[in-house]
């Protein structure tokens, strides 16, 4: 029977795991989203910080995707709909949505946002699958898990150098 651990104490392991990705320590490990319904993983070391979705202003004259402005700590990150940004569902906003802060690590105040997190993931639980001949260039490859679920994997920095990504204006 597997250990159950609270909701802080998952947190709190994840909160240090990625500290200590970010700060070059941790073995590669892998974050895994989902994003509408795609599952996609992060290198660590991009994944930057998770926080819970907080109420966002909107921006007129804007593209479908981008949810709004968010105010974090402070600090105002432009928030895209990763969802809706690939062309799916708007990403619902409710208690399992979040906000990734992918762009501090680049300079960037950039943030996805996302259906759920799904934790983090061992690269040695996925096998390659072939590359899509119309994958957007930010995305990295593609990946199976044990079950057999597909998974992509995003090149956050890519994705920030994207200038689909960058205009926002409609």
């Amino acid at each position: 029977m597997a250990k159950k651990i609270s909701l802080r104490e998952f947190q709190e392991h994840l909160a240090a795991r990625l500290s200590s990705a970010v700060k070059g320590q941790a073995a590669a490990g892998l974050l895994g989203v989902q994003a509408g319904s795609g599952f996609w993983l992060l290198n660590l070391s991009d994944s930057g910080e998770i926080v819970p979705l907080p109420p966002l202003a909107p921006v007129p004259l804007t593209r479908p995707w981008f949810a709004g402005i968010a105010n974090i700590r402070g600090n105002l990150h432009s928030v895209a709909d990763f969802s809706a940004f690939m062309g799916g569902e708007p990403t619902p906003t409710n208690a399992a949505s979040r906000l990734l802060l992918v762009g501090t690590r680049h300079g960037s105040n950039a943030a996805l946002l996302v259906t759920r997190m799904l934790g983090l993931k061992s690269p040695e639980q996925f096998t390659p699958l072939p590359a899509a001949a119309d994958a957007p260039p930010w995305e990295a490859e593609r990946l199976a898990d044990i079950d057999g679920r597909a998974w992509r994997k995003l090149n956050v920095r890519a994705l920030l150098a994207d200038p689909d990504f960058m205009e926002i204006g409609a």
